[in-house]
């Protein structure tokens, strides 16, 4: 994969109030509960999810981030949640908003919403959801995902080549980057 071949699937913007953020949307061929349960089992997230994530689904409930390979382990808060159609937490500073939307026949519309601490870290950011979402987007189809979904990995480099040919803002440090 190499950043002309690589296709993107996020989106900067600027929300409403100004911040930052990249956007992801899927949709899934599983009822919103099942989406759901991707999102916020433990064990479902750890599959695909930069950390294995254990949260307490309450506004102001305590997620604890461990596993990262790019990150120290380190602590969260739940900021709304609506089973099942919207989570918001904080992510090290960032927020990661999911949106559930069922539609007809079953589906689900899944979007991912990166609001970033920082504007220049929205290439590095998107590339690494490129990435965990290639892994979610295997289980939700029922394929094994055999590559890695978080970290320096080869996919991520082509994705964040790609991401700064696009002119999507970059600049900050990527963690354990050598």
């Amino acid at each position: 994969m190499t950043a002309e071949h690589t296709d993107l699937t996020g989106t900067f913007l600027t929300l409403d109030d100004g911040r930052p953020a990249v956007r992801f949307s899927r949709v899934y061929d599983h009822p919103v509960d099942k989406v759901w349960h991707f999102v916020t089992d433990p064990d479902e997230l750890a599959g695909w999810f930069p950390a294995r994530a254990e949260m307490e689904l309450r506004p102001g409930g305590l997620v604890s981030f461990t596993g990262d390979p790019a990150m120290e382990d380190f602590p969260g808060r739940v900021i709304a949640v609506e089973p099942p159609r919207h989570l918001s937490f904080d992510w090290g500073g960032d927020e990661l908003h999911f949106d559930l939307e069922p539609l007809d026949t079953g589906h689900t519309r899944f979007t991912l919403t990166n609001v970033l601490i920082a504007e220049d870290t929205a290439a590095r950011n998107g590339a690494g959801w490129e990435v965990c979402l290639s892994a979610l987007d295997a289980k939700a189809h029922g394929v094994g995902y055999t590559g890695p979904h978080a970290g320096l990995t080869e996919p991520w480099k082509a994705y964040y080549a790609a991401y700064l040919d696009a002119g999507v803002p970059s600049g900050a440090p990527v963690p354990r980057a050598d």
